[in-house]
C-alpha cells in the first residue's frame, strides 16, 4: 500500500524532526505549518538494532506460531471442516510450555478455532487421537466425533485408488529408456518429481486412512 505508507511517513516523520530539504517551501504547499519529509522513499532502509531484540519473546511467539501450525495441520490431514471447534489435549509439556500456554490461551482459541485446552498428566492414558508435537509436547485432538467415519474413509480410498492409477504410468515413463534418452533434462526432473510427489501423497493416505480405521 506505498500511498497510504507515504501519507503515515509524512505526519509521523516531522515529529520525530526529520524534513525535506526544502523544508520552507513544503510547509507552504502543505498548509499545516509543519514542513513534511522527503519521500519514504529517498530514506535509508531500517537497520535493526539487536539489541533491543528480545529472544524470549521471539521464543514465545515461535511456540505459538507452532502450536497453530500443528492444529492447522490435523484439520488439513484429518479433513476437518476449519471452522469446527476442537478439544486439544496437551501432554508432556515443560514449566516453559505451561507458562506459553497461559500467557497465550486466548490467541491459541481464537487462531485456532478450539473448544477447549486439557492438560494430562504424562501416564494418563489418551483416546485415539491426530497428533503434533511442538517440541516435546503432544498436542492430542481426539478424532471419536469429529468425522464421519465410513465417509472420510471412502474419500480416502477413492483418493487412493486414483493416485494408485497415475503411478505406473509416472513410473512406466521414467523406466522407459527411450523417453529418458530423447526427453530434455528438465521434463525428466519435472517427471521424477511428480512420481515422489505421488507416492508421498499416497503414503500420508495410507497413513491417515489406518489411523481413521483405528478410530
Amino acid at each position: 500500500m506505498p500511498f497510504i505508507t507515504e501519507e503515515i511517513w509524512q505526519r509521523i516523520a516531522p515529529l520525530a524532526g526529520i524534513i525535506a530539504r526544502d523544508g520552507v517551501y513544503a510547509a507552504s504547499q502543505s498548509g499545516t505549518g509543519v514542513a513534511p519529509a522527503d519521500t519514504i522513499m529517498l530514506q535509508p532502509y531500517p537497520v535493526a538494532d539487536e539489541t533491543r531484540i528480545d529472544i524470549n519473546a521471539v521464543t514465545e511467539i515461535n511456540w505459538v506460531m507452532n502450536f497453530i501450525l500443528g492444529v492447522r495441520r490435523i484439520r488439513g490431514e484429518m479433513n476437518i471442516a476449519p471452522g469446527k471447534p476442537l478439544p486439544v489435549l496437551l501432554q508432556n509439556g515443560s514449566a516453559a510450555d505451561q507458562s506459553y500456554l497461559t500467557n497465550n490461551t486466548v490467541y491459541l482459541q481464537k487462531l485456532g478455532r478450539l473448544e477447549s485446552i486439557m492438560w494430562l498428566n504424562s501416564d494418563d492414558t489418551t483416546p485415539e487421537s491426530a497428533i503434533a508435537l511442538v517440541g516435546e509436547m503432544k498436542i492430542l485432538i481426539p478424532m471419536a466425533g469429529l468425522i464421519d467415519k465410513d465417509a472420510e474413509l471412502t474419500r480416502l480410498e477413492k483418493e487412493i485408488q486414483k493416485i494408485k492409477n497415475d503411478l505406473p504410468r509416472v513410473e512406466g515413463k521414467l523406466s522407459n529408456p527411450t523417453f529418458i534418452d530423447k526427453a530434455p533434462a528438465n521434463v525428466i526432473d519435472k517427471e521424477k518429481a511428480k512420481l515422489a510427489d505421488l507416492r508421498s501423497t499416497l503414503n500420508n493416505l495410507e497413513q491417515q486412512q489406518t489411523r481413521i480405521k483405528a478410530l
